[in-house]
């Protein structure tokens, strides 16, 4: 099949070599321009545009694919979309909406027992319809979610709302984090839009409605979120330190530092003032919260690099009785 192919990160980049893999003729792929990265912020491809690069794949990166906002970028991009002649276009967090012209550019397939051709397919990280949006990784580690997965989705003009063609669930490990999970999905994306565009070939595919009820939005991740709110249970502070790692990385000050915890667990223990230190040593940071303790177990002081608490406490010893803090105002907890 001949696919136009639009995505920015590591997880998209994914579904596009899945593709080629698979003998999919991909005329063009549409990503996000080159961004400030690393320690000097030098402006770097994202890893689908280093993918098509790699390939000789045609490769275009306007920062909007509306005219009136993109310009002179965006109407090219749009006539070379046209050229090209796509018969469908997969999209994989891509960053940028889509307006409705543009998905109706390719000729389209058509599914079992006819109807409206598929012209647009979706790879979206969560069972729809739960965690519609920017972040559903994220958003289902830190609701403490046991199961998540890839829906393969029908675009239409809404936000993730297009009928849901193929999904495949997947379970939640109890420690994962974000970055982890992501790299999962990335691969079961993969493997599913290589199977719908199997099936749409063949006429199997079929759609269903996504359900009126359990909507729900996973919100765009803010670096304000990333506060610990020791006010919080100790078990939901757990889950959102996995949720925010490798982003933005979950943080509280501590002795005039400002401190990323990395790794931690919910532990019991006697109440106290919320964010006190209640033990410090090789097996953890004890720390009181609203409910509970976190233990935190991988830390990271400004400059440094991760370590086990161990090595973290050889160079920043912190003794019980000591305050973590955080902002007046930290950020809401989003909706489940």
């Amino acid at each position: 099949m001949r696919i136009a192919f639009a995505g920015t990160p590591a997880f998209a980049a994914a579904g596009l070599e899945a593709l080629l893999a698979a003998g999919h003729e991909v005329c063009m792929v549409l990503s996000q321009p080159d961004r400030p990265a690393g320690r000097g912020l030098q402006r770097q491809p994202g890893a689908v545009a280093r993918a098509a690069q790699a390939h000789g794949l045609p490769l275009l990166t306007p920062a909007s694919l509306r005219p009136e906002r993109g310009g002179a970028a965006a109407v090219a991009a749009l006539e070379a979309l046209r050229a090209a002649q796509p018969d469908v276009l997969v999209v994989a967090a891509y960053g940028l909406i889509l307006p409705e012209d543009v998905l109706r550019i390719p000729s389209g397939r058509s599914l079992a027992g006819g109807g409206a051709a598929v012209t647009a397919l979706n790879i979206h990280a969560s069972l729809l319809p739960r965690w519609r949006g920017a972040a559903p990784i994220v958003r289902a580690i830190e609701a403490g979610d046991a199961q998540t997965g890839i829906s393969i989705m029908q675009m239409d003009a809404g936000l993730d709302t297009g009928p849901i063609l193929l999904s495949r669930a997947l379970d939640i490990a109890p420690e994962v984090t974000a970055g982890e999970l992501t790299d999962q999905l990335a691969t079961l994306g993969g493997e599913l839009i290589v199977t719908a565009l199997r099936d749409l070939a063949e006429g199997r595919l079929q759609a269903r409605v996504q359900p009126a009820q359990g909507v729900v939005y996973a919100h765009k991740v803010s670096k304000r979120e990333a506060w610990l709110d020791w006010q919080r249970p100790a078990r939901e502070l757990a889950a959102r330190i996995r949720a925010f790692d490798p982003f933005p990385g979950a943080c509280s000050d501590l002795g005039g530092y400002t401190i990323k915890c990395w790794r931690g667990h919910a532990t019991t223990a006697e109440p106290a003032p919320a964010g006190t230190v209640l033990a410090a040593g090789p097996e953890g940071i004890v720390v009181a919260c609203g409910a509970g303790a976190l233990c935190l177990t991988q830390l990271q002081r400004p400059g440094g690099r991760r370590l086990a608490v161990r090595d973290f406490l050889a160079g920043m010893p912190v003794a019980p009785g000591q305050r973590w803090t955080t902002p007046a105002e930290p950020a809401p907890v989003p909706p489940s």
